[in-house]
């Protein structure tokens, strides 16, 4: 029956498998539809949390009926939905099929929770064709760039972000609207050791062999037991652990054999920290290091048999009596990895997800934006270079920092404050300790008038029990009680109780904005770091511990709305700020993220990472799908958070200390292309002059490109501006603008906009490396110039002081001037460079840098078009205008030479350079080499 103009809702035939029995299909825009389910008479209306308050006008749609089926057909895409099943089939405007729900794909199981309303675990099944890539879904820390045929737990972690946005590389994507713990991709549960056929050192069934041995040198002298299930996952299954074993400074190994129960492909599952080796049939197939409070995850797959044993041998080194380690298998399946795949969400009311259909990735992420809000046009100075370390504990050595970057003339806009400036026994008061800053007001002052930076500081959702902030809350009932109840104490000092407030409530959202109002942004504070937005209440608990921890909330329960807390605590501070003061733009780093954070003027960056080559390794692809999510501003720790003992204890020395350097070297020239630039970690200091001394190649390299982002400020503002006009994407895996089947599966090459191919080095001592160039164009190296046919994968150098930069033909890139920071003076001269071989065009973009004057159409664009066939440059007429914007200026052309080498040079003019002089009028330009 019709539901109203945007849509129809049928009812299907009661079946006893709890399936839908009410269905509603929306007609949203040309190419996108909603899709909501029950299983019960009606469809519950639910707030959403992540889809913006109001959506543009449905377009119009017809109504298409035979006897099995209704069609809702617009002028780009059909959804054709079965009268008998609800099964629904999506399809182009040609009725090419793009994706299709399973016979029986919909799921409702009942689950009891402490309720005012019924709710279920909600699963979806898709079918997929073998050749299908699957990406997005936020920020994994596996190394997986296509999750096809893998399982994607989408669960907040410290460096696991969940975005339920799915990518796929046949022309849709899938937002599933579901606040919960969600699993996407092979769902099935993972399964212990113990279901595969084990053998211990001699050959006995059923068991591998244990060793735990108090002594890490001397690994096989310990305490003998078998073992099949190994999950020492959270901080109740360590209870598990031999009492007697010293996890400090010992190691546990397993050895034995595997047999499978199926032949085939296996996958595992880990959560590690400290060492963790595994060798199977004799060969290292991982060997991995986290931090032992902070646990990461770990996939890969191995070929077993029912005929044939596989040895085993694993090998763990803790480190800390805190420290993790579980190994989870899947058996293989067709029907889960290359046939289908599913969305499975712990609890909902009901099923809610929107098909979007696009030609291209950008089109979706366009749907995708139109869905759950536009992201802002972030100021300026958060494109520029942001120095943090954990932490600065001093007044004086915040400003010392500034101050010598300013003396060396290294490019710096953003110092941040970390955690812990407060006095000991009072977080969450957003207090300044006075003995280490004496006068925080001024120390802003002073970064803002005599340094041209900005200072960004870290806020919590914390409170210790007793303080004035607390209170606060606490008369209002917004805040978790269960940490308090359990006099649970954290690591700081003696240790204190504390909780989280409830983000979830408005009026709580509105008091922790006043607190940090009153308290910091007062005092001139430019950017808030919201750490633990998880929310990390207490590190390592298990799931259900966590959720009785933010249990209750004001909206429902924490099954209900786990994964959520991040997007609604940077709502508060959003609204807040541009209430009272609508015209600073609002900048919000927040660990974790959920999907409509973009609307909130938030970036994420990737938690608390490693600082090993391995985890610089991960975070490419990390970074990758996590644009492919949607979201737009995205950073890591340059140089990875916190270090193993060979660089902190004492001193790095010798070999250490200059793997620590050119560690840092390469993450610093990868973070450079990266959407947001950002310095941070634990000891050793993270300073360019404190990772090695002026004349180091580390040093040299990491000043360079510095100064080279700082060139490429115009092309990367306009790009800026782009992601918010245009729904644009900086960081763009090849698959977002290249055919070729290589680009589907390459996860360590990006295009940085549309001209630059970034290609990182993350292997110790690397000199070279393959890089694909995509076929019909033209590649340059972005320093020499010298080109390269695409079509092909070769072995490029990449010597320590650079990475391979190409420009792809048909680019037009405009750099700058040298400058220390963004706002220090006008983009004049501007320097066009052009690379032929193709057609270019480029647009322009320029605002104030700093406020919503952007919103009301004060902003201007110049549009560049190349013609490569008669080797002339138009530039368009200036449109739109704004306070303080340069009416007339200089631009120096320089056309690539096609046929030989064009090294890039920005601070003298080539004989073939072209300077022009424009007052907004359009020009034409006739070039040549």
């Amino acid at each position: 029956m019709p539901l109203n103009s945007n849509g129809i809702q049928i009812t299907i035939p009661a079946s006893e498998n709890m399936e839908a029995h009410t269905l509603r299909i929306e007609v949203i825009s040309e190419d996108i539809f909603r899709i909501s389910a029950s299983p019960t008479d009606s469809i519950p209306e639910v707030q959403s949390l992540m889809i913006q308050d109001s959506l543009p006008k449905a377009p119009s749609w017809e109504r298409r009926e035979t006897n099995d089926s209704i069609g809702l057909i617009t002028s780009k895409s059909q959804a054709w939905v079965s009268k008998i099943t609800g099964g629904i089939a999506f399809k182009d405007e040609s009725g090419k099929l793009l994706l299709k729900e399973t016979p029986g794909g919909k799921a409702f199981l009942p689950i009891t929770a402490d309720q005012n309303h019924p709710l279920f675990t909600i699963t979806q099944r898709f079918e997929s064709p073998r050749d299908e890539s699957l990406y997005g879904l936020g920020q994994q820390q596996t190394g997986l760039f296509d999750y096809k045929g893998y399982q994607v737990d989408l669960t907040q972690y410290n460096g696991v972000v969940a975005v339920p946005f799915l990518t796929s590389s046949r022309e849709y994507s899938i937002l599933w609207d579901n606040n919960s713990i969600t699993k996407v991709g092979d769902t099935r549960e993972l399964l212990p050791l113990s279901e595969l056929r084990l053998f211990d050192q001699l050959g006995k069934e059923g068991f591998l062999t244990a060793v735990y041995a108090n002594n890490k040198e001397q690994p096989n002298q310990g305490l003998k037991q078998h073992e099949g299930q190994i999950d020492y996952t959270f901080l109740d299954d360590l209870e598990k652990i031999p009492a007697d074993f010293n996890m400090a400074d010992g190691a546990v190994t397993w050895t034995g054999q595997l047999m499978a129960n199926h032949n085939g492909l296996h996958q595992f599952y880990l959560s590690y920290s400290g060492y963790i080796k595994i060798w199977i049939d004799g060969q290292l197939i991982l060997d991995r290091w986290r931090e032992s409070w902070n646990p990461g995850p770990a996939v890969f797959r191995q070929e077993l048999h029912t005929d044939k044993p596989s040895s085993i041998k694993m090998e763990w080194i803790p480190e800390s009596t805190q420290s993790f380690f579980s190994i989870k298998y899947l058996a293989p399946s067709a029907y889960d990895t290359e046939q289908t795949y599913a969305f499975q969400s712990e609890a909902g009311q009901m099923m809610d997800y929107y098909f979007i259909h696009g030609k291209s990735i950008d089109e979706r992420i366009h749907g995708y934006r139109l869905l759950t809000g536009k992201a802002q046009v972030m100021p300026k100075w958060a494109m520029g270079f942001w120095q943090s370390r954990e932490r600065y504990h001093t007044q004086a050595e915040l400003l010392n920092t500034v101050a010598e970057y300013r003396k060396r003339g290294i490019p710096l806009d953003n110092i941040v404050q970390d955690w812990s400036y407060w006095p000991e026994a009072e977080w969450g008061s957003h207090d300044f300790d006075p003995e280490r800053f004496p006068d925080p007001a001024a120390m802003v002052r002073k970064v803002h008038e005599e340094y041209h930076a900005q200072l960004m500081i870290s806020v919590w959702p914390k409170f210790y029990e007793g303080i004035d902030h607390y209170e606060q809350f606490e008369s209002k009932g917004w805040l978790y009680q269960q940490n308090i109840k359990n006099r649970q104490k954290d690591w700081i000092g003696q240790g204190y109780i504390s909780t989280f407030y409830d983000a979830f409530a408005p009026g709580a959202r509105e008091l922790f904005w006043k607190q940090i109002n009153d308290k910091l942004y007062q005092k001139g504070i430019d950017a808030w770091w919201l750490d633990a937005t998880e929310p990390d209440i207490h590190s390592n608990s298990s799931i259900d511990h966590r959720k009785t921890l933010m249990s209750p909330n004001a909206l429902g329960t924490s099954e209900e709305y786990f994964n959520a807390y991040s997007l609604v605590n940077a709502k508060g501070i959003y609204e807040g700020q541009r209430k009272q003061n609508n015209q600073d733009r609002v900048f919000i780093l927040t660990r974790s993220g959920f999907p409509g954070i973009q609307r909130y003027g938030a970036a994420t960056w990737s938690g608390d990472i490693a600082a090993r080559f391995d985890e610089l390794e991960q975070q490419i692809p990390a970074g990758l799908n996590f644009a492919l999510s949607g979201l737009p501003y995205w950073t890591t720790d340059i140089g990875g958070f916190f270090v193993e003992n060979k660089y902190d204890r004492p001193d790095p020395q010798g070999d250490d200390l200059e793997e620590w350097r050119e560690l840092n070297t390469r993450w610093y020239q990868y973070g450079t292309f990266s959407p947001l630039y950002r310095s941070h970690g634990q000891y050793p200091y993270r300073e360019v002059f404190n990772i090695a001394p002026d004349e180091h190649p580390a040093y040299k390299s990491i000043v360079f490109y510095n100064k080279l982002r700082y060139r490429l400020m115009p092309y990367l503002y306009s790009l800026t501006g782009k992601i918010h006009h245009d729904d644009y994407t900086l960081m763009r895996p090849l698959m977002m603008d290249f055919e070729d089947k290589e680009a589907k599966s390459i996860k360590d090459q990006f295009m940085f906009g549309p001209s630059l191919m970034i290609n990182p080095i993350y292997q110790y001592k690397a000199r070279s490396r393959e890089v694909f160039f995509p076929d019909h164009t033209l590649w340059y190296d972005l320093l020499t110039g010298e080109k390269i046919e695409g079509g092909k994968t070769i072995e490029v150098a990449a010597p320590y002081d650079k990475i391979p930069i190409y420009v792809k033909a048909g680019s037009i890139i405009p750099f700058g001037p040298e400058i220390s920071y963004t706002s220090e003076k006008p983009a004049d001269p501007l320097h066009l460079w052009i690379y032929p071989g193709q057609n270019g065009k480029f647009e322009l973009y320029e605002d104030e840098g700093i406020n919503y004057n952007y919103e009301n159409g004060f902003y201007s664009t110049i549009n560049l078009l190349y013609n490569d066939a008669e080797k002339t440059l138009v530039i368009g007429e200036r449109k739109g205008e704004f306070e303080g914007m340069l009416k007339s200026r200089t631009f120096i052309i320089t056309l690539a030479n096609k046929n030989s080498a064009t090294a890039l040079e920005l601070d003298k003019e080539s004989e073939q350079a072209k300077i022009i002089k424009y007052e907004g009028k359009e020009i034409i330009i006739k070039l040549s080499n």
